[in-house]
């Protein structure tokens, strides 16, 4: 998916005159050696049990399938040996690119997952990665997500070696105050309803009694009467006097919350002891999508991933 405020052209641009630049530097050929920068962490290099090969990118790598580039080498830079597991575990990333919380975010994943077939790897610098996260992990907090141990940016290169660099916004982007707080983000289909269930530890219709703010977060007071449609790792205490935390969502407008009449249907995860929520709807017992998500969740054929976020605001 191209990142708004990037134009695919100039990503695809810049790569290419890296590529065209190691080229005449280093030679060609589809199969490399394994060496260049390594991680201080693996201070004695990546061992590998395949040989490195320069291969089409998938179609159906939604990630990178549209990064600028057509050819990436495996294994990748994650140490993914086949193109099955490359695959599978870019698909968890897809939803944060729907988020557009940095215009480099593909870049940089894509870097990883699908790093650019040169004669020898190129990672992403310190730089890229840290503005990415900076804008992103506010994001992946919102849903109880910290930024994962794999992506730490201080195991990457500094920006005077050989690195992929930042194109877009070279600090980090504030979240604007009138976007739509990400949880408040709705699907309107239902499979897009069903994937976030499977993405949610509980499911919820309740009615809310009131909406507090307090630190940067809202609070959500369940009322008494509530329908648990997914249980998950609830326990009675739980449910009985139900708290459901929005985190990053002080400032940010929310309209299913404009009005507190009526039932809702939410989604959520358990965390820390605390319940975060994830997606809110009002509910509509003739909308013929939510009717069917909520029927057949149980039945929906979730992603054996579990998916970092989920894909609401793509439409």
């Amino acid at each position: 998916m191209p990142q708004a405020g990037t134009h695919p052209g100039s990503r695809g641009t810049a790569l290419l005159a890296l590529s065209l630049v190691l080229a005449g530097s280093l030679g060609g050929g589809q199969h490399y050696d394994y060496y260049g920068w390594q991680p201080e962490s693996l201070p004695h290099g990546r061992f590998y049990g395949r040989e490195p090969q320069c291969l089409d990118i998938p179609a159906d790598m939604q990630l990178c399938r549209d990064v600028g580039y057509k050819r990436m080498r495996l294994p990748n830079l994650l140490e993914h040996e086949t193109m099955a597991e490359a695959k599978q575990q870019a698909g968890s990333w897809v939803p944060l690119l729907a988020k557009q919380c940095h215009t480099d975010t593909q870049l940089f994943l894509c870097s990883l997952f699908a790093p650019v077939c040169l004669d020898r790897p190129v990672y992403p610098c310190r730089s890229l990665c840290e503005v990415v996260r900076d804008s992103c992990a506010p994001v992946m907090e919102s849903y109880g997500f910290p930024w994962p141990e794999m992506l730490h940016c201080g195991k990457f290169p500094s920006d005077h070696e050989l690195c992929i660099a930042v194109l877009g916004n070279s600090k980090a982007t504030p979240p604007p105050v009138s976007k739509i707080c990400t949880q408040c983000e709705m699907e309107h289909k239902a499979d897009g309803m069903m994937e976030q269930m499977c993405s949610s530890d509980f499911v919820v219709k309740m009615r809310i009694k009131e909406v507090t703010e307090e630190n940067g977060e809202r609070r959500l007071v369940a009322a008494q009467k509530k329908k648990v449609l997914k249980l998950g790792p609830l326990k009675r205490k739980d449910t009985k006097k139900m708290v459901l935390h929005m985190r990053n969502a002080g400032a940010c407008p929310c309209p299913q919350l404009d009005s507190l009449s009526g039932s809702f249907l939410v989604m959520g995860r358990k965390v820390g002891g605390r319940l975060l929520l994830l997606a809110i709807y009002p509910w509509q017992k003739h909308n013929k999508e939510m009717k069917f998500a909520v029927k057949f969740m149980f039945s929906y054929p979730c992603p054996l991933y579990h998916p970092l976020l989920y894909g609401a605001g793509q439409h």
